[in-house]
């Protein structure tokens, strides 16, 4: 809690000071947006902060000069529609898969870029596009980024791009990146790269990461990585559409069931409803088994009448959309095969005035299965859909799931031959899209702590929490030197006053002895 208000006061701090010492002279040197939005998402001054040890002269600095490149560039107005489309077709530059931490991976096509001066401003562009439509989908989620080297050589080399690059995340974007993963680097380069090691400067030299087909999948597991690197990712870059995560309909659509699992489908789906009636005829014989769904949603039970999966969790976050209200917000908690959590609960309100429709992807749809994943919902109410993992399947942090919703008119239906045409029809402008990624919980004995929350469902710390905590550790541990550095200091001058007093102390002795004879 102290930590918190502490970076609280940093936050204000940083605010107040813009205000004060750099606003008033360089206000048309900034998009008055990045200003607006500094004053309101305390999450991106933290992050300047963050990247800056929490030292605010510095993280001044950073927002002075990220705020006049960002309108340089008019980054808060980069679309698919303002850069050259030949940019996007090359495939250089784009967003695909995770590392095994779950982060994003940005990835640099090296083979695809060659020098030109004159397409070099619209290539950077480029880059800053795609920085800005992941740090604003993502809520400023960092990213590994990888340069894929192999089949490069010295007619690719452009230090200035590359440069580039490093400023954008070294500068531009506070604490957006994870490592920068180097695949089969050509001897030729380097001298290249030492260059850019000088760039980095010495807290982001450790981020990199050179690596070759035997070792990338310390970083990367092989279902991200193209066969070309050892993995086995079909994945074929492809303009347009834009590249996105890849989501796609999970399986138990609301249509028949057709996979390999159909059987076993069924059987649960006929539990359920077994489960119901039972619970229809004799509710004081099942009230062990009505208590967790009871306490999901007392509120909503009398309005429900589909029994809720015994293992879902009561979402304790919420994101507040224009369209939908999801529960919970950021993370889906599952646990892995030895804790056997196999089932998540997602609450969708509509707060609008109409119909809304939504649908639900998912980066791995072999792995899950959802109900209902294509529905709407009516205004001012509550809808659960519960995913539940398929099979053998194991959730795993590269996991996503895209939940995208739209307005329907009050003379569109809601059956789903009427929902798929309209998802036809509906402009991308008005749909509404979220994102949750998957948290694994690893811990299975009943004394551990992680699972003793989370039977209460506290969510586990997020990577973001344990990196502040871990930068904040970093720095008492600097102190702590400096400290023990000056103890030292004083200790030796301690020692060498002594002898010296021992000496003269000897010396005066001497002189006395000397006289006496």
């Amino acid at each position: 809690m102290a930590e918190r208000q502490d970076k609280g006061a940093l936050i204000s701090e940083t605010r107040r000071r813009f205000e004060a010492e750099y606003l008033p002279d360089k206000s048309d040197k900034y998009d008055s947006r990045d200003v607006e939005r500094l004053q309101q998402d305390d999450k991106w001054v933290e992050n300047y902060l963050i990247w800056r040890h929490d030292v605010v002269d510095d993280a001044l600095k950073m927002i002075d000069e990220s705020f006049q490149w960002r309108k340089e560039y008019t980054v808060n107005d980069l679309s698919e529609s303002v850069l050259p489309k030949w940019l996007f077709e090359i495939g250089a530059l784009f967003l695909h898969g995770y590392d095994k931490e779950g982060y994003k991976l940005f990835w640099f096509k090296v083979k695809h870029h060659t020098r030109d001066p004159k397409q070099q401003l619209d290539k950077k562009k480029l880059v800053a596009f795609w920085l800005e439509h992941y740090a604003k989908r993502d809520h400023g989620k960092p990213l590994t980024v990888v340069f894929d080297m192999a089949e490069t050589g010295i007619s690719h080399i452009d230090l200035d791009f590359v440069r580039f690059i490093v400023n954008c995340f070294t500068d531009y974007y506070p604490n957006f990146l994870t490592k920068i993963v180097i695949f089969e680097m050509p001897w030729i380069m380097n001298a290249a790269f030492k260059i850019v090691k000088g760039w980095l400067g010495p807290d982001a030299i450790s981020m990199l990461k050179f690596t070759n087909k035997n070792d990338v999948q310390e970083y990367i597991s092989a279902e991200y990585l193209p066969p070309h690197m050892g993995g086995t990712d079909s994945f074929k870059y492809s303009y347009p559409p834009l590249v996105d995560d890849d989501f796609q309909t999970p399986l138990c659509e609301n249509g028949p069931i057709t996979s390999e699992d159909e059987h076993e489908s069924k059987e649960e789906i006929d539990a359920d409803t077994k489960e119901t009636g039972e619970l229809n005829e004799a509710q004081n014989l099942n009230q062990k088994k009505m208590n967790s769904i009871e306490q999901i949603s007392k509120s909503e039970e009398t309005d429900k009448t589909e029994v809720k999966p015994k293992n879902a969790k009561k979402a304790l976050t919420t994101f507040k959309g224009p369209l939908l209200h999801i529960s919970p917000a950021e993370e889906l908690y599952f646990g892995s095969k030895e804790t056997g959590e196999k089932k998540c609960l997602i609450v969708l309100t509509n707060v609008t005035k109409n119909v809304v429709a939504f649908k639900v992807r998912t980066t791995a749809p072999e792995k899950y299965r959802v109900k209902p994943s294509n529905s709407s919902c009516e205004p001012g109410t509550s809808l659960d859909i519960i995913v539940s993992l398929h099979g053998g399947f194991a959730a795993s942090l590269q996991d996503r799931f895209l939940i995208m919703a739209a307005e329907m008119d009050q003379s569109s239906g809601g059956a789903v031959p009427e929902l798929t045409q309209f998802w036809k029809e509906v402009p991308r402008t008005k749909v509404m899209e979220h994102r949750l990624r998957c948290h694994v919980i690893e811990s299975s004995k009943p004394s551990s702590l992680t699972l003793k929350d989370n039977a209460f469902n506290i969510p586990a710390k997020t990577n973001e929490d344990l990196h502040i905590q871990l930068t904040h550790l970093l720095q008492i541990n600097k102190r702590l030197e400096e400290q023990m550095n000056r103890c030292l200091w004083f200790q030796q001058l301690s020692v060498v006053l002594s002898l010296l007093s021992v000496t003269v102390a000897a010396f005066c002795f001497y002189l006395a002895y000397a006289q006496r004879s």
